[in-house]
């Protein structure tokens, strides 16, 4: 009668390990990079619109001349956008503000899926991009948004 292999051996072979913190035997293949969570367009905006949900409403109503956009992909020249704020904030609009086409608040759905692994991620990133542009609009910087850890 045969006997097993002793540990970390596989037919009387020693693995080789590439990393010795690693418990993965080098020739037992690796998995592939992480592949980018899945949500089509219905279900992502259906998380756009959560997150619009936890926005408290007497904020939401001082919102003034603005439009959420959800698309697939940021600007060219920034590839791991999540979300982006086009307009002038609400803090340095005068008397003369007027006739103005509407601020954008841009939520990228590629991006923002590729940098989450779980649906659970996803709920939490967006909620956060939404109410960080939101704060944009009413002329909060990235610098104070990321010191109160809504970067």
């Amino acid at each position: 009668m045969g006997t097993w292999p002793e540990p970390w051996t596989s037919l009387g072979q020693p693995y080789v390990r590439s990393d010795p913190a690693s418990a993965m035997p080098e020739r037992v293949p690796r998995y592939p990079e992480a592949v980018p969570l899945q949500l089509d367009n219905e279900a992502f905006d259906a998380l756009v619109d959560a997150a619009l949900e936890r926005v408290p409403q007497d904020l939401l109503d001082m919102v003034d001349n603005a439009v959420l956009l959800i698309e697939d992909e940021p600007p060219e020249d920034e590839p791991d956008l999540l979300g982006l704020y086009v307009g002038i904030p609400l803090t340095e609009r005068d008397s003369h503000y007027a006739g103005v086409l509407p601020d954008r608040i841009y939520v990228f759905r590629k991006p923002t899926l590729a940098f989450c692994d779980t649906y659970e991620q996803a709920v939490e990133e967006v909620a956060v991009t939404v109410a960080h542009e939101i704060a944009h609009h009413f002329g909060i910087s990235d610098e104070r948004l990321h010191a109160w850890g809504w970067g």
